[in-house]
Parts: C-alpha cells; structure tokens; sequence
C-alpha cells in the first residue's frame, strides 16, 4: 500500500492541484504531496506497529506461581519463565513479545489494546484516503480505467463507479468497530478473572479480515486510476482568487496599508478572474519592480516547496 501510494507520490510530485479546505478552494499543493501526505502517515504507524511486542504470562491461576512454588520449592520461577518463552518462542522473542511477570490468572491485555489501537489508526488513515480517491475520481481529477465485462450500474449502462474504494470504506468501518471494542472491552476483567474475554477473542481474525480486505479493495482500485493532468489543472486555473494569500502577504511584507481588507473585497464570496487580479495590481501604487513578481503569481506556480517534499 505505501509502495503503490509512494509510486503516485512521485509521479504526481510537481502537477499543481487546487487545495479544498472545509471543502472550498484553497492555496494550491500538488497532486504528488498530498498522496505523500498518506504514505508518510501510514509508515509512521507501519513503525510503530513492526516495533510493537505483545505481553505474555505463565504465572499460575492468580499470577503468583502458587502451585509452582508447592511443587518445585525455590525455584527461581522468574528465570525459568524467561527461558521458557525463549525457548518457545525462539529468535522472535525479544521482537514479538515481552515477560508480565504482574497479573491476574490473565495477563491484562492491554497490550491488545495498544495493538488494535495501532491497527484502527492505520485504518482510519486508510479510509480517509478512500474517501479523498473516491471525492477525486467524482470531481474527474482522476479517472478509472474500465475494466472489460464489469457492470458499474444496473440501470445506468454508462457509469464506472469507485466500488473498490467504496468496499474498502465499508470494511475499515466494520474493522474498526470491532478493534475499538476489544480495546475498551478486553483490559477489563472482574477482580482476578472472569470468562467474557474468551468469546471476544474468538474475533480477532474477523477484524483481520476486513482490513486485509480492505486493503485488497484499495490496492485493486489503485490499479484501475489515472491522474488526469488536464482536468487537474483546469479546475485549478478556474480559481484564482486563492492567489490572494499570496498578493496580500507579498504586500505586507512591503508595508502597504490593509492589504488583506483589499484582497478579501476583492474576492471573498466571489468568482474573480485573472483578468480582474491583473486590474487590481495595476491599480496598486507600489514600484515596478513589486508589481512584475505579483504579475508572476499564478495559480499553478503558487505551491511553495510542495514538490520537493518527498515521504521520509
């Protein structure tokens, strides 16, 4: 997934795109930086995940050795404990999993939690990212390919629906709920232990499951899209007004009075064309020089350092 997101990263790392924040234009990014943005936060959590160790027990009924201790009468049950898990779980030991020697009959399963906490993270990174493909692929910046012989519609003959991105969002919420609730319910367990843990545990592969096809959805729909450039462009090209961040800054910079109150009566609640952002820099009384770098300000060419970031 991060390799596959990564590849678009960089294929896309300099097409300048047209920002929506609280859904309404805003400063240009590129295309190849905000699918950046997904890899980088789902390796951030891949880390965390590859470095996570499970906590384990084997300490008797109530977590004191009592039997241990009546049987083989001072033994040093701490050190045989260490050695047992070694010896079980071999290389993976100090990677995988890590000794509780403090618990109940039952080791405390928060370490689940953490577990399934790092995974419900992933996942919502995941289905944020399905729902921006599936609002990209609706606003035609990115176009699916058909596939010979599938049906998009029932009724409509012409559509070629995000059903990729659509099942991976369905299945990441069905995964989620249920790693939300082993997290609040599997740390819980009445005094030294009670038995409701054992049903729920029984689950943990149905979670696995949706995720993995989630993550199968995602990568299937990956394979069947194409960053339409023109359609990327053109949308960006009918929204100049996000160039007044731009003009109003360059102008305080200079020290000219109220230029943010002049660009939001220029444009706040308004369709503006380049032609009246010209008008306005030409109307402003600043030097030849300030009003060539403003004339040089365009929507594709304001996105900052956003091609240069790169994921890592």
């Amino acid at each position: 997934m991060i390799s596959h997101i990564g590849d678009l990263a960089e294929r896309n790392a300099s097409l300048a795109m047209l920002s929506r924040t609280h859904g309404q234009p805003a400063s240009p990014t590129t295309f190849g930086k905000e699918f950046a943005v997904f890899a980088s936060r789902l390796i951030t959590q891949e880390e965390m995940l590859e470095n996570f160790r499970i906590k384990v027990k084997l300490n008797g009924a109530s977590g004191n050795y009592c039997a241990h201790e009546a049987a083989f009468p001072g033994k040093d049950w701490v050190l045989f404990t260490d050695k047992f898990l070694s010896y079980l779980f071999g290389e993976t030991m100090s990677d995988s999993y890590e000794m509780n020697f403090i618990t109940t009959q039952i080791e405390s399963h928060d370490t689940y939690a953490e577990l399934f906490d790092n995974i419900r993270r992933l996942n919502v990174i995941l289905l944020d990212f399905s729902q921006d493909m599936w609002r990209y692929i609706s606003d035609e910046w990115v176009v699916q390919i058909p596939v010979e012989g599938e049906v998009g519609s029932s009724a409509m003959p012409h559509k070629v629906n995000p059903i990729d991105f659509e099942n991976a969002e369905g299945n990441l919420g069905i995964a989620n709920a249920l790693f939300g609730f082993f997290s609040t319910k599997l740390p819980i367990s009445r005094m030294q232990r009670d038995l409701s843990d054992s049903t729920v545990e029984r689950n943990f592969g149905v979670a696995f499951s949706h995720t993995l096809i989630a993550i199968k959805s995602i990568l299937k729909g990956l394979s069947k899209i194409e960053v339409s450039e023109e359609n990327v462009l053109m949308a960006l090209g009918k929204n100049p007004q996000v160039l007044a961040e731009a003009i109003q800054t360059i102008l305080r910079r200079e020290g000219l009075p109220m230029p943010y109150e002049q660009l939001k009566d220029l444009t706040r609640g308004k369709k503006v064309t380049m032609l009246d952002i010209t008008k306005f820099i030409e109307g402003l009384d600043i030097s030849d020089d300030l009003r060539k770098e403003l004339h040089q300000l365009r929507p594709d060419n304001y996105t900052g350092i956003a091609s240069s970031l790169r994921i890592g």
